[in-house]
């Protein structure tokens, strides 16, 4: 009996190994678990995709990525992730342009995509490739007019652009675009470094459309941003909340994300809808023309944009979040940050915001003239 026992304890510690080992019958075998530096538990890809690149260039926003997707997707397909940054879509759009880079992946806001598809710097998805992500999409943020199929495209972020102040030291607040020019603001703003935002919302205030191509609304706008820009006291697209957070500036422009975690540090910090409008935006992702590590390019999409890693996004880059399978992850799993989230009116903006809203849009054959108003304007800062 005593031998039966040992026999039987040593196929029992053997299978335990094979387990271990990742043994056993195909198919039978659990997924290794994954853990990153800073203890999140990487989810396994759904679906996991043949990969044999074995790096992944990326062209991003600053401070846009979680941290444990880098780390997570190495981790899991063996790929080393690389990511350089930019502060603007035109900064992203020269790189590009002058050609010899070796991305493979970049993230445009809705303006500039249509003129990079003309110019033939991203290419078409092959949608067979993205179907869980596609599943996973809110309706509101596909199909919009810069890429009505989303052949090119698809969703990342989305938010708006519109005015904030510390009521605790702003007691004549702004809520108008028009009242940035108030004389006792000067030395008080901080402004996003973002030419389109800046001359748009000036064009605004002059009754004109942001996306103007009339040289001699343009001008006009330029002169009247000739009275604004000594009174900026910081253009910061890094981290615009930092200035708030710390009392340097009072009020000025931002977008959603900024002002949502500004509000959460300094409750006083408050984020107002111009009455002319605010601006609307859209962030995405998009494969660059000739992607040298294509078949990473489509699993780091698939992998990043699951619910159980896209929810991250409300943790660390709370704008407006199109990933409605993220949304509902975080609600059933991270009710701490979902409550927040759903229940503001920064990252869930009033109907009525929406709708009085404003796109920025490719201007074609006028972009060198808003080029040219942004380094003159700035130029004599």
């Amino acid at each position: 009996m005593k031998r039966v026992n040992t026999l039987f304890s040593f196929l029992v510690l053997f299978s335990l190994l094979l387990a271990a080992c990742g043994g056993g019958a195909a198919g039978g075998g659990e997924a290794k678990e994954f853990v990153t530096s800073s203890g999140f538990v990487c989810p396994p890809p759904d679906p996991k995709l043949e990969v044999t690149s074995k790096q992944l260039n990326l062209f991003v926003w600053t401070e846009y990525l979680p941290t444990e997707w880098k780390e997570c997707f190495t981790l899991v397909y063996g790929v080393q992730v690389n990511h350089d940054e930019y502060s603007s879509n035109e900064e992203m759009y020269a790189k590009l342009s002058a050609g010899g880079s070796n991305y493979d992946l970049v993230q445009p806001t809705d303006y500039i995509v249509s003129l990079m598809i003309k110019q033939g710097l991203i290419q078409k998805l092959d949608k067979s490739r993205l179907q869980a992500v596609f599943a996973n999409m809110d309706a509101n943020y596909m199909n919009l007019e810069f890429d009505p199929n989303n052949d090119y495209t698809l969703p990342y972020q989305a938010g708006t652009d519109a005015l904030i102040y510390n009521a605790d030291k702003v007691q004549n607040p702004p809520k108008r675009w028009a009242d940035l020019w108030n004389p006792e603001y000067a030395g008080r703003m901080v402004f996003l470094d973002d030419s389109r935002i800046v001359i748009g919302m000036t064009l605004i205030t002059l009754g004109y459309d942001p996306n103007t191509t009339d040289p001699a609304q343009l001008n006009e706008a330029k002169e009247k941003l000739k009275e604004l820009v000594p009174r900026v006291k910081l253009f910061d697209s890094d981290s615009p909340k930092t200035a708030l957070i710390a009392g340097d500036v009072d009020l000025g422009l931002t977008w959603t994300g900024e002002a949502f975690i500004a509000n959460q540090e300094v409750p006083s910090i408050t984020y107002v809808y111009p009455e002319e409008g605010a601006i609307l935006w859209q962030d995405n992702w998009a494969i660059v023309a000739n992607a040298p590590n294509l078949d990473a390019a489509y699993a780091w999409l698939n992998y990043t944009m699951q619910p159980n890693l896209f929810w991250l996004m409300l943790r660390d880059f709370p704008y407006i979040n199109p990933n409605k399978g993220a949304l509902e992850f975080a609600k059933a799993n991270h009710p701490d940050l979902y409550e927040p989230y759903i229940n503001s009116p920064i990252t869930n903006p009033p109907q009525e915001a929406i709708e009085k809203g404003h796109r920025i849009k490719d201007v074609g054959e006028a972009l060198p003239l808003y080029d040219q108003i942004w380094t003159e304007i700035k130029g004599g800062q």
